[in-house]
């Protein structure tokens, strides 16, 4: 392996060890920031690596900087030579970016549940990655024990959705005074939304503005965010040996996947061994969740 593609990759492992440590930390103050910037930087060194590795050129030529992450995500979404990423996986790197983007640029207020799925689909990608492009896994570079951990798991997503525009209500309420903090807790629901459709961006002030006042005058938050409102989570148990009759630590991630041309999204949770020799070993229990997503133009 050349030395480039050597540092570049355990830079993006440092950054994702970093994102999971912060994830796990007991302070709020600058969490989730901190978590989002760190995982985001994570993959852009990754799939700068898998670039590199497969002779692809992360420079234009005539310019000093390398490409960015968007660029990285083309690059290793379309080129043929240097593919390495689904349609699935480059909407789920695409919402990871879009929140990140918010959270260093300006505001971004994401829920405990959101976060979790961010980090959770990190660590799977992440390893994905590694696996398909090297030929390695995370336990190859850090403990199986090291995960994102939280007390307040996902559930039903239209729960959850339901829940937090019951928060955004009381902060748009008349007098509150809070429209800066309603706008921060709508701005990743937007880009979650947006990404349903295929779409790379951020929502604007003025978009954000007028979604608030069309709740206040009453909009159901389905009708504003269909993309959003379709979203499902489904819960599946099943059980596995490892093959020696142990009982071994396993992680769970959140993917996206889905096919853009047909304008459906899913979003699952898949479920891996973390520790163990080999590719292929299977954990003593698993846990998938899917969650699917049709968006407005299919509905």
């Amino acid at each position: 392996m050349h030395r480039e593609v050597r540092l570049l990759r355990q830079k993006g492992i440092d950054s994702l060890i970093l994102a999971i440590e912060l994830f796990n930390r007991p302070r709020d103050e600058g969490r989730t920031e901190a978590v989002l910037i760190h995982a985001d930087h994570a993959f852009e060194m990754l799939l700068k690596a898998a670039i590199r590795h497969r002779g692809g050129r992360i420079r234009k030529l005539g310019e000093s900087g390398t490409i960015g992450f968007k660029e990285c995500v083309g690059k290793c979404l379309s080129d043929g030579t240097l593919k390495c990423l689904g349609e699935e996986q480059a909407v789920s790197l695409q919402v990871l970016n879009g929140w990140r983007d918010a959270a260093q640029h300006y505001l971004l207020d994401l829920p405990e549940n959101e976060l979790y799925i961010a980090a959770q689909a990190a660590v799977t990608l992440f390893d994905d990655l590694l696996s398909s492009v090297f030929g390695d896994h995370l336990r190859d570079f850090m403990p199986a024990r090291v995960l994102p951990v939280s007390t307040q798991p996902p559930r039903d997503m239209d729960v959850m959705l339901a829940d937090e525009f019951a928060f955004i209500s009381q902060l748009i309420a008349p007098g509150s005074r809070r429209l800066s903090e309603a706008k921060a807790r709508l701005r990743p629901i937007s880009i979650l939304d947006a990404a349903s459709r295929g779409e790379d961006r951020q929502p604007t002030e003025g978009e954000l503005r007028r979604r608030i006042q069309d709740l206040r005058n009453g909009a159901s938050w389905q009708s504003l965010f269909p993309g959003a409102a379709a979203l499902r989570l489904e819960f599946v148990d099943s059980a596995y040996g490892d093959g020696g009759g142990r009982t071994v630590p396993h992680r769970a991630g959140i993917s996206i996947a889905g096919d853009l041309t047909e304008s459906v999204v899913c979003v699952r949770e898949a479920v891996r061994l973390a520790t163990g020799q080999g590719a292929g070993v299977e954990v003593a229990r698993r846990e998938h969740t899917r969650l699917s997503m049709t968006t407005a133009h299919s509905l």
